[in-house]
């Protein structure tokens, strides 16, 4: 079988995991969860970690039973107790950011659109962190996120171009292009945004490259892209290894620079 056989597509995918890891429609839609935590990045930020993407990134720092087992792992929260549980955390350690991360928040919109109406009334600024699948398949999704205006969308790319996005995911080449897409979409709705990209697989010519292309969509997006570099949990260095991946950077978890936390 060639390896375009082999490639999966995105969008098909995140729309199967949908049904693994929501029940419920509407105000009642329930979304799966695996954990809620306080962790450094953004300077400290109160997040709530999915369960189940429409990605098999091959240096994901989730595990792999979270990864690919969506239907045996996590819990079922309504929207509701997701808002309550991120504004109580936050209030707890005097923290004015709060996030969903982890898998794929995207995923459910119906959930997601709910939680946000729970924080109307916060003074919090809500991270959402996606790969933009999603966001870029439905234009409407960046319409319904622009009623919120205490809302930044974190665009994580999959590397510099529609080649690498297939390498580092094993998903199909379009897929990339709706990332692009869901930049597009955001910025169209005045939705705060920003780009960030891995760049520890990507050879220098290749992020010039990709700049270029962000530009094309707005060129704000440009001076607020986000690199990413590698971190060497063990869980991403077995993974790495598995996949036969090469990479010119990366960090151990204990020495990220101060500034890319």
């Amino acid at each position: 079988m060639s390896q375009a056989m082999s490639l999966y597509d995105p969008i098909v995918r995140h729309r199967a995991v949908e049904k693994l890891v929501t029940r419920g429609t509407g105000k009642a839609q329930e979304r799966k969860y695996w954990r809620f935590r306080i962790d450094r990045w953004y300077g400290g930020i109160v997040t709530a970690d999915a369960v189940g993407c429409g990605l098999l990134c091959r240096f994901c720092w989730v595990s792999d039973r979270i990864m690919m087992k969506p239907a045996e792992v996590g819990k079922f929260y309504g929207p509701e107790t997701v808002a309550d549980t991120l504004v109580r955390m936050a209030a707890e350690k005097a923290i004015r950011q709060i996030r969903l991360s982890g898998g794929e928040p995207t995923i459910g919109k119906d959930h997601l659109l709910h939680v946000l109406e729970g924080l109307k009334e916060q003074s919090l600024l809500f991270i959402l962190e996606t790969n933009g699948i999603l966001i870029g398949e439905d234009k409407s999704y960046a319409h319904e996120l622009s009623e919120f205006p205490f809302v930044h969308v974190r665009v994580s790319l999959k590397g510099c171009s529609e080649e690498e996005f297939s390498s580092l995911t094993g998903a199909k080449q379009e897929g990339f292009l709706m990332q692009l897409k869901a930049l597009q979409n955001l910025v169209v709705e005045n939705v705060r945004c920003h780009p960030a990209v891995m760049v520890s697989f990507s050879p220098e010519n290749s992020l010039q490259r990709l700049v270029e292309r962000i530009r094309a969509i707005d060129p704000k997006l440009v001076e607020e892209l986000e690199t990413e570099e590698l971190i060497l949990y063990p869980s991403v260095q077995t993974k790495v290894r598995r996949h036969g991946l090469s990479y010119y950077r990366s960090y151990v978890p204990n020495r990220v620079p101060r500034e890319l936390v």
